[in-house]
């Protein structure tokens, strides 16, 4: 593959061929005049003085992504972002305009039809013709500037596709348009497209290793089981539907056990992975309850409360399923971790202005880079100066109503459980703080 010096590469290949075949063809001696092949913006080729000398001008107006190669190499990372699946090519079509200059007559013409003739003849750019423009010999005795000497090192001799050139047919008011842009004027021009430019990067990625077997071998046969198929609209691997907290909450906590809903969980050695990318958590806990198809459970234990922050956790099973001998993992589904106040009810007093100074225990603690602010009743409060990580805060709550508040605890967006659920009707748990 090519590098991201390939676009220069492909400039330069091109304005070779057309200096080499302007040579041979002896156009020089046609017109009477030295022949050059530029490569600068249109508004740029003729000097300040209009003095215009014969020469042919390559100039790349627009790359655009190849329909053909884009989606190639997808995905190019994993779900989280985060680990590169493969090193995605970036393909790109070029579009060039050649256009003849000269202030002579019939030389812009002459110029151009020599410039077409050899674009024709030489529809693909060959391997060797790369190597050739890009590295030329040492024994020119010629010292190239260091974009140019930078330029054998693009790879794009390498690269698998090869380039082809193909004629475009530019409307007149696509021509136009082109020119006007480029604010210059109109001279004889003939567009083309350069196909396909490779670039790919060369960052490290998963390199998977090959498959071994397809099932279990016959002992007698020696041949492969092969492909297991299940009459059924029930996949037969480990699959997780649903995750559950205690107590129908919409959120987990600390120490409250946590269900994992859906089928085919049953075996030996079941696992629970869970993990929580920001703060690169990733943690496999046993699982808890009985040995069920339907379901396992999860318990956080509060003794591990500063290893699992605040926050959206992913979590997938892991077991060995009756008759084999291999762990199969299911799918992930997320489930989020609330704080969990430990210290209310309680009572607190005003002082002279009227505030109300509450300190608040919960678990697990607070980490740094995370916001945390009380809620009582309506209210939403700062917390004052803490140092993280901690799992306690003192909130001053200015010009406190007198009586019983409810309160909440909220964490990046994640509040404590407020409601409890398991009752009908739902009530308010007992999160009080009462104010005199």
């Amino acid at each position: 593959m090519s590098t991201a010096l390939a676009l220069a590469g492909v400039t330069a290949v091109l304005r070779d061929r057309l200096n080499d075949g302007l040579v041979n063809h002896n156009v020089a001696g046609i017109l009477g005049s030295t022949v050059t092949v530029s490569v600068l913006p249109p508004d740029r080729v003729v000097p300040a003085d209009g003095t215009e000398s014969s020469q042919l001008n390559l100039f790349l107006y627009q790359a655009i992504p190849n329909a053909s190669w884009r989606n190639q190499a997808l995905p190019s990372h994993d779900s989280a972002g985060r680990q590169r699946l493969t090193n995605q090519p970036l393909a790109l079509d070029l579009y060039y305009l050649i256009s003849a200059y000269s202030g002579g007559d019939l030389h812009a013409e002459i110029l151009l039809g020599y410039a077409m003739q050899l674009m024709h003849e030489f529809p693909i750019i060959t391997r060797e013709m790369i190597r050739t423009a890009l590295t030329p010999s040492p024994d020119l005795g010629v010292v190239l500037p260091p974009a140019l000497r930078a330029l054998a090192e693009c790879g794009l001799a390498d690269q698998f596709e090869l380039l082809r050139i193909t004629p475009q047919t530019l409307n007149t008011e696509e021509s136009s348009k082109l020119w006007s842009a480029t604010q210059s004027s109109l001279r004889p021009t003939a567009a083309y497209q350069i196909s396909v430019v490779l670039i790919e990067a060369t960052r490290p990625a998963l390199a998977p290793l090959p498959v071994l077997t397809r099932g279990e071998v016959d002992p007698l046969s020696g041949r492969e089981r092969g492909v297991v198929v299940s009459p059924s609209l029930i996949p037969a691997l480990p699959t997780l539907e649903a995750i559950l907290p205690s107590g129908a909450q919409p959120v987990a906590r600390l120490g409250q056990s946590i269900v994992l809903r859906g089928h085919h969980l049953n075996g030996s050695d079941r696992e629970i992975r869970i993990g929580n990318p920001r703060y690169e958590v990733s943690e496999i806990l046993a699982a808890s309850g009985a040995d069920q198809a339907g379901q396992m459970e999860l318990l956080i234990p509060v003794a591990r409360a500063d290893d699992f922050p605040v926050g959206v956790y992913e979590a997938n099973a892991r077991l060995i399923r009756p008759g084999e001998s291999l762990a199969r993992e299911s799918n992930r589904l997320a489930f989020t971790l609330a704080p969990d106040i430990t210290n209310l009810p309680q009572n607190v007093a005003r002082d002279g202005d009227g505030d109300a100074l509450v300190t608040i225990e919960f678990t697990p603690e607070l980490r740094t880079g995370q916001r945390a602010t009380l809620l009582v009743g309506q209210r939403e409060v700062p917390p004052q100066s803490f140092a993280a990580p901690t799992d306690t805060l003192d909130f001053l709550i200015e010009q406190a109503e007198v009586g019983e508040h409810l309160v909440r605890l909220r964490i990046d967006g994640v509040d404590s459980p407020i409601v409890d659920h398991a009752t009908t009707p739902p009530t308010f748990l007992n999160l009080r703080l009462t104010i005199t």
